[in-house]
C-alpha cells in the first residue's frame, strides 16, 4: 500500500457534483439548476462542502461512511481563514499543506476528530488563532490534539527548543496515540517536498527523521508512513546508492516476471483445490528494503567465492491473506507440504504478535532450482493492523467501554509498553541533551524481543538488553537488590544478553535485618546495590538512569571488617588455650608421637580421621577418604589407628577450612567476615578467587572455639545472601602433594587449584541452597 498526495485540489473536476451528465440548458438554466442543488442539499440535512475538500471527504467516507463532514468544512474553513496570504517555500498557499497531512490520514483510516486536529494542526503555532478559540469551536479534545503537536518557541527554549518539543508530544502521546499519529504524518509531507530547503536543512531534517521518527512510526505499527519515510530518507543522506537502487528497481519491473508472479498463480491454485479461501499477490519491496537484502547478498559469498549478485526473488515477497486465524496454519501447511521449508525461516507472529501489534507468519520455501520465496500469511484485519499500525485500532474509547474481540485477536488498543517506558524514564531526565541523546539510543534497535520470568510474567526488551535491564524492568528496587540471574535454567553473569523467548530468573539478596558499621558509624540496613561496572552492561535509559542514581546516592563506603567474638556474644574463657596442651588425637601403638593435622582437609572432632607416618617420626592425620592421605597409603605409607582425644586440642587452636560458593555481589566479604565474626570465630587466613563470569569463590581458614562450633557456623555462612553453597575442601583428586614435612604440611604441589563446582564436597556438615535459595527469584 502506497499513500497517495490525492488529485490536485483545484484547476479539475473533482465530483460528482462537478462533473456529472449535463442536461440542456433550454430545459434548465443555470441559475436554476444551482438553486437545484442547493435545495438538494439542504434537503437531506447535509451541509455543503468546500471544493478542495471533496478529494479528502471521497476517501474518509471510505473508511468512516457516517463521518460528520460538516465538522471537517468548519475546521478547513477556519484554517484556510487563518493561514490565508501565507506561503511555503515551494512558493504554494500554506493551506496545501495541513490539507496534504490531512489527506495522509484520511487513507490510513484516522477519524474524523484526527482529521479536524489535522487540519488545524498549525494554526495555534503559525497563526494568530489561540488553542482556547480552537477549544471552544471543536471541544477540548481536538484542542488537545492540535497543542500536542504544536511546537515550542524557540524564543523560549533556545537550542533545546526541538528536544524539549518532541518530549512534550511523546508525554502528550502518552494520554493519546494520535498526537504522534499526526506529527508522523506532518512529517512526511514535509519529507516529500524536502527539495525546496537548503541542503543543509535537507540533512539536518532527513538524520532527526532518521533516527527519531522512523523508530516511531516502527514501534507504533505504521508500516506504509515508515516504509516511504525511510525511501526518501534514504534518497536525501545516501543519494548514489538510492540512483542505484532504484535503477535496478525499474529495471526489474520493466521484465516480465517469470518468478514470483507464477508462484503466486500455482499457490493460489493449491490453496483453492484444498478449500481455503485465500488472496495470493507479490508484495514489491520497497528501496530501503531492497537495499538491505542486497547488501546481505553482496556479504555473502557465492559457491564460486564471488559475492551474489541481486536474484529475481529479492524484489519482492509473497504475501497471502485469508479470512480466519485458523486459515493462516493451514495455509502453513500446504506451503511445508508442497514445496521444502528452510528451516530456520519460519516465524509466528500470530501467536506471538511484535511489540508493535504485528501478526503474521513468516516462512521461505525453496522452489524447483533451489530459488528461495519469502511468504508472509496473515488475515484481513491482521493485514490491516500490519499497515496502519495503531491507526487500525480507531479512535480511543471512552473509560470504560466494553468491546466485543475475538479471543485470537491480540491486538492491545492500550498505551504500547514501549512508550509507558519511556515516558518513565524521560521524567528522570530534565537535561534536554541529556534526554535527547538518551531518546535516540533508546530508539535506536529496530526491533524488541520477548523474555518470560519463571513466574509467567512477560517482558518486553530492545534487542541487546541484559540481565541487568530486565531486573531494573521488574522494578527499581528488584534492581537494586539484583545479584545474579538465571537463564533458561542456567546460572550466567548480569551482563549476559537476553534473546527472543528467553526464560529469566532474577535473583536477588534479602535484605539484611538490624543496623551494619561503616567508617561513618552504624547505618540502617540496605541492599548492596549496582556497582560502576553494570552501567557497561545497561542498554536501557532506565536502568542506567536508575545505577547511575544510586552511584550518586551512595558514595563507596569502606566497611568495617571486625574479627572475633562480636558485641554480646561471650569469650572464649582465656584459660582454655592453657588447659587444652594435651595432643588432639593418640596414635595406637606410637604413644607420645608428635601429630599433626593435615591443612589440605583440616580435620576436627568428630570427623573420621587416619594418620600415616612422615618424617621426624611425626604421624600427619588426615580425613578418612581425603585424596592427599589416599595418594600417601598408595605409595606404601602404613595406616595407623588414630582417635580424638576428649581433652586434646591443637596448640594454636581446632583450625578448619571453609569454602564458600556465591553469587558475585558487592560487600560480600564483608558480609561473610560478619557472620564468621558473629559466631564468635576467628579467621586465620581468607582468600577470593577471581570471579568467574557470575559466581565467586571464598576459603577461609578459621580457628573454633569449640569443635561443635563448626555446623553451627556453616549455616551461618549459608544464610549470607547470595552464598548457595558451604563446604569444607579436600586436596584434589589429581594434584599430587608434596612430601609432608615435619610441620605436617599437606599443600597441593604449585600450580594445582581445587577443582570448580557448585556442589563442593563436605563431610560432617554440607550446607547448600539453590542459587534461587531462600532469597526466592523476583519475577
Amino acid at each position: 500500500m502506497t499513500i497517495e498526495a490525492g488529485q490536485p485540489l483545484t484547476g479539475q473536476p473533482t465530483s460528482a457534483r462537478q462533473a456529472g451528465a449535463r442536461r440542456p440548458l433550454g430545459e434548465l438554466g443555470r441559475a436554476a439548476l444551482g438553486r437545484a442543488g442547493r435545495a438538494a442539499l439542504l434537503a437531506t440535512g447535509r451541509p455543503p462542502v468546500p471544493d478542495a475538500l471533496e478529494p479528502l471527504v471521497r476517501v474518509h467516507r471510505e473508511h468512516h461512511p457516517q463521518a460528520d463532514l460538516g465538522l471537517l468544512a468548519r475546521a478547513y474553513r477556519l484554517a484556510e481563514a487563518s493561514h490565508r496570504g501565507q506561503k511555503r517555500k515551494s512558493g504554494e498557499p500554506y493551506i496545501t499543506h495541513p490539507l496534504a497531512v490531512t489527506m495522509i490520514l484520511a487513507q490510513l483510516g484516522a477519524g474524523t476528530t484526527t482529521l479536524v486536529a489535522s487540519l488545524l494542526h498549525d494554526t495555534v503555532e503559525d497563526t494568530e488563532l489561540t488553542l482556547d478559540q480552537v477549544g471552544a469551536g471543536f471541544g477540548p479534545e481536538v484542542a488537545y490534539l492540535v497543542d500536542g503537536v504544536t511546537k515550542l518557541e524557540k524564543v523560549d527554549f533556545g537550542a533545546a527548543a526541538e528536544a524539549e518539543t518532541f518530549r512534550k508530544m511523546l508525554v502528550a502521546t502518552g494520554d493519546d496515540v494520535r498526537v504522534m499519529v499526526i506529527k508522523l504524518a506532518d512529517r512526511l509531507h514535509n519529507m516529500r517536498t524536502i527539495r525546496h530547503m537548503k541542503p543543509a536543512s535537507q540533512v539536518r531534517i532527513a538524520k532527526v527523521t532518521r533516527d527519531v521518527l522512523i523508530p516511531l512510526a516502527e514501534r507504533l505499527g505504521i508500516q506504509v508512513l515508515k516504509a516511504e519515510l525511510e525511501d526518501i530518507v534514504f534518497a536525501t543522506l545516501h543519494p548514489e546508492e538510492y540512483a542505484r537502487t532504484r535503477a535496478l528497481m525499474s529495471g526489474h519491473e520493466s521484465r516480465p516476471d517469470a518468478l514470483l508472479e507464477p508462484f503466486a498463480r500455482l499457490l493460489a491454485r493449491q490453496l483453492a483445490e484444498t478449500g481455503v479461501a485465500a488472496e495470493v499477490t507479490v508484495r514489491p519491496r520497497h528501496c530501503v528494503s531492497l537495499h538491505r537484502v542486497l547488501l546481505k547478498r553482496a556479504a555473502a559469498p557465492g559457491r564460486d567465492g564471488q559475492p551474489q549478485g541481486p536474484q529475481p526473488a529479492d524484489f519482492g515477497r509473497l504475501l497471502v491473506v485469508v479470512e480466519e486465524n485458523a486459515d493462516c496454519y493451514a495455509v502453513l501447511g500446504e506451503l511445508h507440504t508442497c514445496w521444502t521449508p528452510l528451516p530456520g525461516e519460519f516465524k509466528d507472529f500470530v501467536a506471538a504478535p511484535k511489540f508493535n501489534l504485528y501478526q503474521s507468519l513468516h516462512t521461505a520455501v525453496a522452489l524447483t532450482g533451489g530459488t528461495v520465496v519469502e511468504v508472509l500469511v496473515r488475515t484481513r484485519r491482521m493485514h490491516e493492523v500490519a499497515e496502519t499500525g495503531v491507526v487500525a485500532l480507531g479512535d480511543p474509547e471512552p473509560a470504560g467501554a466494553v468491546q466485543d474481540a475475538d479471543e485470537l485477536d491480540r491486538t492491545d488498543p492500550a498505551r504500547p509498553g514501549w512508550l509507558s517506558r519511556l515516558l518513565e524514564w524521560q521524567q528522570e531526565t530534565p537535561d534536554p541533551d541529556a534526554f535527547w541523546s538518551a531518546l535516540t539510543a533508546d530508539l535506536a534497535g529496530d526491533r524488541e524481543i520477548t523474555v518470560v520470568t519463571e513466574c509467567g510474567e512477560t517482558l518486553q526488551l530492545r534487542a541487546g538488553a541484559t540481565c541487568v535491564d530486565a531486573a531494573y524492568l521488574l522494578g527499581e528496587e528488584t534492581g537494586h537488590r539484583c545479584i545474579g540471574a538465571r537463564v533458561n535454567g542456567r546460572l550466567t553473569a548480569l551482563s549476559t544478553v537476553l534473546q527472543d523467548g528467553d526464560r529469566l530468573a532474577v535473583l536477588t539478596e534479602t535484605l539484611p535485618t538490624g543496623s551494619v558499621h561503616t567508617e561513618d558509624g552504624p547505618r540502617a540496613a540496605e541492599p548492596s546495590g549496582p556497582s560502576p561496572e553494570w552501567l557497561a552492561h545497561a542498554r536501557t535509559p532506565a536502568a542506567r538512569l536508575a545505577i547511575e542514581r544510586w552511584l550518586a546516592d551512595h558514595p563507596a563506603r569502606l566497611p568495617v571488617v571486625r574479627t572475633g567474638p562480636s558485641s554480646g556474644q561471650p569469650a572464649p574463657p582465656a584459660h582454655r588455650a592453657a588447659e587444652r596442651r594435651s595432643a588432639p588425637v593418640a596414635v595406637a601403638g606410637r604413644p607420645g608421637a608428635p601429630v599433626r593435622l593435615a591443612r589440605c582437609c583440616t580435620p576436627v572432632p568428630p570427623d573420621e580421621v587416619v594418620g600415616y607416618p612422615i618424617r621426624g617420626g611425626a604421624v600427619a592425620v588426615h580425613r578418612t577418604g581425603c585424596p592427599a592421605g589416599e595418594r600417601m597409603r598408595a605409595a606404601g605409607r602404613a595406616e595407623l589407628d588414630v582417635r580424638w582425644q576428649p581433652e586434646g586440642a591443637p596448640a594454636d587452636g581446632h583450625r578448619a577450612t571453609l569454602r564458600a560458593e556465591a553469587l558475585n555481589r558487592p560487600r560480600l566479604l564483608a558480609d561473610l567476615t560478619a557472620a564468621i565474626s558473629a559466631e564468635g570465630v576467628g579467621i586465620v587466613s581468607a582468600e577470593v578467587e577471581p570471579p568467574q563470569e557470575l559466581r565467586v569463590r571464598h576459603t577461609y581458614t578459621v580457628e573454633l572455639p569449640e569443635p561443635a562450633a563448626l555446623p553451627t557456623l556453616m549455616r551461618a555462612m549459608l544464610r549470607v545472601s547470595g552464598v548457595y553453597d558451604v563446604s569444607r575442601p579436600q586436596a584434589p583428586e589429581g594434584g599430587g602433594a608434596r612430601e609432608p614435612g615435619g610441620n605436617g604440611d599437606d599443600r597441593p604441589a604449585p600450580g594445582v587449584r581445587p577443582s570448580w563446582g557448585i556442589h563442593g564436597r563436605s563431610t560432617a556438615f554440607s550446607g547448600h541452597r539453590s542459587p534461587g535459595g531462600a532469597q526466592g527469584p523476583e519475577g
